[in-house]
């Protein structure tokens, strides 16, 4: 029994050595697995350092593009369309013909209206015969009298001769008269049948309707066939393109500021800029044309007009055309990229890494941008490092791992 005894308490003992070693085993391992795993990264920012130099302030305002000319193609006389001889959007030559009227009814005219004038010359031929028939027998008869008038006052001729010579010589004066009125009838008639006939020849040439300039003929408003007058809608519409206008407008206060910057520096034209619907600029750089008389009463805008060149027509009346311009230049402005830049409720935040990679997020006041760039004029001072790229989560007071921001923009 003494023996048993002993033995039982030996193997609970070394149950409780095994037991304890098992649980020092799973500690041991437990930290050293602990001890094992890494560490979380520290978050990866791009930064941009604020900087400061003499930057161009930009002007934008909003736009339309018009021809430098557009004119009106109308028809001119009443008729049928007969043809359209032009392709729609194509570049026309001035003269050329773009639709034909139904000429007959205008030939047919101008051919009566010369039959009439053949007539009128027929009659004034005819009229000056008679003058010169006129003429001769008055030239006679004045003769007569002149010879019998002293014969008869000695009688040597009979009372009744020199009377009769006398009446003759009244008639033939009468004729002349006559004829002189014919001749002056004839000639009035002739004036008008002219005029006749160069109004009629010039309805004629209406029939052809022709561009009166060199531009870029619009879409047909009259199909062949249709009836056309005076009255009716312009059949099409051709303008000139290259320069092409484009019309912006800019608020009173921007007007007189404008106006003050040019008068003082001297510039004599201002170079424009034009941004299209898809955002992209084009490349030809325009410039200031001229600015409307009058102020809008109603908007406080006023107009004004610019001039890009477009020797290809690629752009067209109607398009979209935003005009940028440099208004002022702006000295000494701190500049950081726009990316850095995070608008909460009307108040705009900057991520600020400090000397030692630590984050603050720091209010600041914003200016004008100028292509990329923010001008910033508080809350920032020159050579602080702001965050473009990777602001998401981060916390005031976190540390975090930098490189330098580059930009895609060149």
């Amino acid at each position: 029994m003494k023996i048993n005894s002993v033995l039982k308490v030996k193997h609970v003992a070394w149950a409780s050595a095994a037991l304890l070693a098992i649980i020092l085993l799973i500690v041991v391992t437990h930290s050293a697995a602990k001890s094992s795993t890494p560490s979380s990264p520290l978050a990866m920012v791009e930064i941009a350092v604020a900087e400061q130099r003499d930057v161009p302030i930009y002007g934008e305002w909003i736009g339309t593009l018009t021809g430098q000319v557009n004119a009106d193609v109308k028809a001119q006389v009443t008729g049928y369309l007969l043809t359209r001889n032009y392709k729609e959007g194509s570049f026309v030559h001035k003269g050329q013909v773009l639709f034909e009227i139904d000429p007959r009814t205008f030939q047919a005219a101008l051919d009566q209206s010369k039959g009439q004038l053949d007539q009128a010359q027929a009659q004034l031929i005819h009229a000056e015969a008679q003058l010169a028939t006129a003429d001769a027998n008055q030239l006679k008869s004045q003769l007569d009298v002149e010879k019998y008038a002293p014969l008869a006052k000695v009688d040597a001729v009979s009372k009744q001769d020199f009377d009769n010579a006398s009446q003759t010589n009244l008639a033939n004066k009468a004729q002349v008269r006559a004829a002189e009125a014919a001749i002056a009838s004839a000639n009035a008639q002739i004036r008008t049948n002219q005029a006749a006939v160069e109004t009629a020849a010039i309805n004629l040439s209406f029939t052809r309707v022709v561009s009166p300039i060199d531009g870029i003929a619009g879409i047909a408003h009259a199909q062949v066939g249709d009836l056309v007058s005076t009255t009716s809608d312009a059949l099409t519409t051709v303008s000139t393109l290259d320069p092409i206008r484009d019309y912006f407008t800019v608020s009173e206060q921007e007007y007189l500021a404008l106006q003050k910057r040019f008068s003082d520096s001297g510039v004599d034209h201002w170079k424009l800029q034009l941004i299209l619907a898809d955002g992209t600029t084009y490349p030809q750089e325009g410039q200031f044309y001229f600015v409307d008389r009058q102020v809008n009463q109603n908007t406080g805008a006023i107009q004004l007009a610019a001039l890009f060149p477009n020797p290809d027509n690629v752009l067209r009346p109607g398009q979209y055309g935003k005009v940028r311009a440099v208004t002022r230049v702006q000295q000494n402005a701190l500049l950081i990229p726009q990316a850095a830049v995070n608008e909460q409720q009307g108040s705009y935040l900057v991520a600020v890494v400090d000397k030692d990679n630590h984050v603050n997020m720091r209010p600041v006041q914003v200016g004008e941008r100028t292509g990329t760039m923010w001008v910033i004029q508080g809350g920032l001072k020159a050579g602080d490092r702001v965050v473009v790229e990777g602001q998401q989560n981060l916390k005031p007071g976190m540390t975090v791992q930098t490189k330098p921001f580059k930009s895609n923009v060149e």
